[in-house]
């Protein structure tokens, strides 16, 4: 994520984060099935550092209580059996909803925010 400078800035990065995280953790699970910490790292990589392991997973209890993810344990090639999230055909419903909000979101709010007329100033 693009940092923007000072608390006040972080503190923006924080709220919006906060809003679209269980919608970026769908969209993860989407792709491909994966555990807690691959998801941590997954969202490292898009972009969206910071995001540590006590958020993800009571995310991801949160969400599979409400039927948007299931779990299973799968052995691990090294170590102890480990929870694997999958996207359900709820949170798939969801996620699709979901989209179309954030695009119609940030279409709204792209247009609030850019110039794109003249003022004839």
């Amino acid at each position: 994520m693009v940092a923007v400078e000072g608390s006040e800035g972080d503190d923006r990065q924080t709220q919006l984060l906060r809003g679209v995280l269980d919608m970026c953790l769908l969209a993860l699970l989407d792709r491909e099935p994966a555990h807690g910490y691959e998801l941590v790292r997954r969202l490292d990589a898009a972009g969206l550092a910071g995001v540590g392991y006590g958020t993800v997973y009571p995310l991801l209890t949160r969400m599979r209580r409400l039927g948007l993810v299931t779990d299973v344990m799968q052995e691990s090639p090294s170590g102890p059996p480990r929870k694997v999230y999958a996207l359900s055909g709820e949170g798939r419903r969801r996620l699709t909803a979901w989209k179309r909000q954030w695009k119609s979101f940030v279409d709204t709010v792209d247009a609030a925010i850019t110039d794109t007329h003249t003022t004839g100033r």
